[in-house]
């Protein structure tokens, strides 16, 4: 049976450039999502369609899965990873930067989301993955804001996967710890950046983006009929 398409944001780097490699391994057409397209196209994968997308933009979120889903068919598999993390006191935080952490984090999954449920709903198919973290499940210093995103990440995959659970749809909330990804760049305070560049570094660098992305295939290829719901992740020397 031939592979139907899936569509990964955040995919130029991290967990998402992990996935679009791994998918792709596997034989499956994807829509890669990114603000650098460049980056993008540099992984020169086949059977792949690389777009220039702000997940903030509805109208241009939804025009690129459409044009793609022309070619490939419906969306099988959406995976809500891109998100950014600037750690610092919330009083250290300027407004836009909040607002901003919450228009990626929280509105861009809605955005996804909304893109393509309705037609997974009606054909009672179909995989939501949302990347959260473990800063939905506990909170932590320097994470306000970034905690707030996910704690809305996971609240929005729970009840959202009971209101689809009849129409045979699965919503997969994946929940990793410290990842070894550039996500810290987007912080500023070089206090922040220090600290925690020196709590990696005790991890041994914490989980690698591939060992996610595996994670995140197996649970994406067991049965429609079979959901894992919300996987929490971590390197065993991270307590939480």
């Amino acid at each position: 049976m031939d592979k139907k398409l899936i569509v990964i944001t955040g995919a130029s780097s991290g967990i998402g450039k992990a996935l679009a490699l791994k998918f792709s391994f596997e034989g499956y057409p994807l829509l890669l999502l990114a603000r650098r397209v460049e980056l993008l196209n540099q992984l020169n994968l086949s059977n792949v369609i690389c777009k220039s997308v702000d997940v903030k933009d509805f109208e241009n979120f939804k025009t690129a899965i459409k044009e793609a889903e022309e070619i490939y068919g419906k969306v099988d598999c959406l995976i809500n990873n891109a998100g950014i993390m600037p750690l610092d006191k919330i009083y250290n935080l300027d407004l836009k930067t909040q607002h901003d952490m919450i228009d990626v984090n929280v509105k861009g999954v809605l955005n996804g989301m909304n893109i393509v449920l309705n037609d997974m709903k009606n054909s009672k198919t179909g995989t939501i993955i949302n990347i959260s973290s473990t800063a939905g499940r506990w909170t932590a210093e320097n994470r306000t804001v970034y905690n707030a995103s996910k704690f809305a990440v996971h609240a929005i995959g729970e009840q959202s996967r009971r209101e689809l659970a009849s129409y045979n749809v699965r919503v997969l909330t994946i929940a990793p710890a410290l990842v070894d990804t550039e996500l810290i760049s987007s912080t500023k305070n070089l206090e922040v950046i220090q600290k925690y560049g020196e709590w990696k570094t005790h991890l041994d660098g914490g989980l690698k983006p591939s060992t996610v992305a595996d994670v995140i295939y197996y649970a994406f290829s067991l049965p429609q009929n079979i959901s894992l719901k919300e996987i929490v992740l971590s390197a065993t020397k991270q307590p939480i």
